[in-house]
């Protein structure tokens, strides 16, 4: 059980310091809006959060069932993984720097070739997580760790990625309930301060990842 409640948690803090995500949610806000009345707004909302979700979630399931698969093997890849993730993060950094935001074209409504609202939340969903995880870096990596600890059994380790997957989903299913006016103002201000937030996240990024190279890295090669 402990690991679950560690995997949950470890979504959790993925998610509320994902700064990755900032971009997406006016996306994700405008989509979960849909039209008609306002009963239907919020039914609408309420279901298309909760596919959101299970996008989420059948994501953590691959992800769990691909790492039960390697077995033992994920402490052979982890090496490699370190740096990538890390160097992946100073990447993401610089570019967002520089002003470009690789996530900013990520939005639901961006998804003109499936025409099914669910079709649509349920790819989102599924996207959304791997697409994100590595600005997250030493969350990342904590959370692989917990995961590969678990792997002796195929069931708990599949139930440590759905606890992860839950501590991660939850937020965006909250977000399209909350108040249209506070969606709004939430909204506005990300638009309007958006250089501002991506640059700050880029100074951020390059922070994490060189803190991740320094003292996760290079130790490990002895330097």
């Amino acid at each position: 059980m402990n690991a679950l409640v560690q995997a949950f948690l470890l979504g959790n803090a993925s998610i509320l310091t994902n700064v990755c995500l900032l971009p997406l949610y006016p996306g994700l806000l405008a989509f979960l809006a849909g039209t008609g009345s306002a009963a239907d707004r919020t039914r609408g909302r309420a279901w298309l959060g909760l596919v959101v979700l299970a996008g989420v979630l059948s994501t953590m399931v691959v992800l769990g069932l691909a790492l039960y698969a390697l077995g033992k093997g994920f402490e052979a890849v982890l090496p490699w993984l370190l740096p990538a993730v890390y160097i992946a993060v100073i990447g993401l950094g610089l570019a967002m720097l520089a002003g470009r935001n690789p996530f900013a074209g990520l939005v639901t409504g961006s998804l003109p070739t499936i025409e099914h609202p669910m079709a649509a939340a349920f790819v989102y969903g599924a996207l959304i997580a791997p697409v994100t995880l590595p600005c997250t870096g030493p969350v990342l990596i904590s959370f692989l760790l917990v995961g590969s600890a678990t792997g002796e059994s195929l069931g708990q380790t599949i139930l440590t990625f759905v606890a992860f997957g839950l501590g991660f989903g939850w937020p965006l299913v909250v977000l399209g309930l909350v108040a249209a006016p506070v969606q709004r103002q939430f909204t506005g201000w990300l638009v309007t301060h958006h250089q501002l937030i991506t640059r700050a996240a880029g100074v951020l990024l390059v922070v994490i990842g060189v803190w991740g190279l320094r003292s996760e890295v290079l130790p490990a090669l002895g330097w």
